[in-house]
């Protein structure tokens, strides 16, 4: 197939379209460079364009002759989402919308999006389904329900078919070590454990010690992007081949805590990672892990590569070979 993929010069998108290259797909890749980087897009053709822009969307789908898009291109960060809500409801609602209009006046017919479990919240059972109650307690969560709930009226309306894949926590890199995870500023765990290992940072903030869990840090459901690299070939594939529209969660359905996480980077690395005790984010439960009974049935689709440890080396090895990037 011919894959649009915006956001596909980030972390999880570029790892997907090296994926989708070796599987024989031709990808292209539709990014602004506000958060991703060019170095990265090195599996197919690239398109300069914001996702808001319609008639540039079109262009390129025309152009390329677009199969099928794949959708990462949203804003992430819990934190900032709340403080500046307003950039996460343009990015992430009204640039889904420019999509979806770009699809129906194109004849593009399926979509796999970029989910997350943050649509659920603060859920009132662990492992998460698909059937828990949707309650998302910040904007990021919310701009992502909405784009789900605007695809199924699009598909109402257009026959436009979709997956949303609710993803737990994307961690690690390309074991080749031709991408990897790169945000400018850096908020994910794990990159920032490395980034304290490699006194690029003074300490590893630990937000919260005192949650109900066994060690009283958070416990999450980490899985490798190239799993969910995978995932996003088998969804798209699955929606061609006539597939049903849904929601899906990814996760490796174990969970860690994070002084866990930090004891297996430490064995990892040789050394003590520095760390500092902060005080609670809001908004973060105690404990996130998928059931991914779903993906395993619909997509034939498990998180085989989610070894913490693998995980774990496969960052170590992305942190050691990644220079400090131009900005984009």
């Amino acid at each position: 197939m011919n894959i649009l993929i915006t956001g596909g010069a980030g972390y999880i998108g570029s790892h997907t379209c090296k994926h989708l290259a070796q599987q024989g797909h031709t990808v292209v890749v539709y990014d602004n460079l506000s958060t991703g980087w060019k170095d990265l897009v090195k599996w197919g053709p690239f398109v300069h364009g914001d996702i808001r822009d319609t008639q540039r969307l079109r262009q390129a789908m025309r152009r390329h002759k677009a199969d099928g898009v794949i959708h990462f291109a949203a804003k992430a960060a819990v934190g900032e989402s709340v403080v500046n809500p307003a950039k996460y409801f343009s990015n992430n609602v009204t640039g889904t919308l420019c999509i979806l209009e770009a699809m129906r006046d194109e004849g593009v017919r399926h979509i796999v999006v970029s989910g997350t479990c943050a649509v659920y919240g603060e859920p009132e059972r662990v492992p998460i389904s698909e059937a828990s109650p949707t309650c998302p307690v910040n904007p990021y969560g919310a701009s992502k329900l909405f784009m789900e709930r605007m695809l199924a009226d699009f598909e109402t309306a257009h026959d436009l078919r979709w997956m949303s894949l609710r993803y737990f926590n994307a961690a690690g890199c390309d074991p080749d070590g031709e991408t990897g995870e790169r945000h400018d500023p850096e908020t994910h765990l794990i990159p920032n454990i490395l980034r304290a290992a490699k006194g690029e940072i003074p300490a590893l903030a630990l937000f919260g010690d005192d949650y109900p869990t066994p060690d009283g840090t958070c416990i999450r459901d980490y899985v490798h992007v190239c799993d969910l690299a995978r995932a996003h070939a088998l969804a798209l594939e699955y929606l061609a081949k006539g597939g049903q529209s849904m929601p899906i969660n990814l996760g490796s359905e174990k969970g860690f805590s994070i002084k866990e996480l930090l004891a297996a980077a430490e064995q990892i690395i040789g050394r003590p990672v520095p760390y500092a005790i902060a005080g609670r984010r809001p908004g973060d439960p105690p404990r996130l892990v998928a059931d991914a009974a779903r993906a395993k049935i619909v997509l034939q689709w498990e998180a085989a590569q989610s070894d913490v440890a693998f995980i774990l080396r496969t960052a170590w090895n992305w942190a050691r070979l990644d220079a400090p990037a131009p900005s984009a």
